[in-house]
């Protein structure tokens, strides 16, 4: 049993690994979509993608997994980064243009 599949258990594991990933997903887009300023979001960035992020952790788990773990996990964690990048992108340009439209709203206004 070089990669683990002969293991018992090993698919429920892989399961639950990947329902970790999906529900972190989850709460890291509800955490950006619920960031209500530049400030909060670059908090929620830190806090997933920064250092000592939960994103940033399971990324580094890459390099200590078995070549077929890292196939099966891999795609998965390397998505949650680009969804959590891709959401973090979209928010910052609803909160700038959120701005603008709240200072030409009040230039406009005299």
């Amino acid at each position: 049993d070089v990669d683990g599949r002969d293991r018992p258990g090993h698919d429920e594991q892989v399961r639950l690994v990947m329902s970790d990933i999906e529900q972190l997903q989850q709460s890291v887009l509800a955490d950006i979509a619920a960031a209500a300023d530049e400030a909060a979001l670059e908090a929620v960035r830190v806090a997933s993608l920064g250092k000592s992020g939960s994103v940033s952790a399971l990324l580094k788990t890459l390099g200590a997994m078995t070549p077929e773990e890292r196939k099966s996990r891999g795609p998965a964690i390397n998505g949650l980064k680009d969804a959590v990048n891709a959401a973090r992108t979209a928010r910052r340009d609803a909160l700038k243009n959120a701005a603008l439209d709240a200072r030409v709203a009040t230039e406009s206004a005299y």
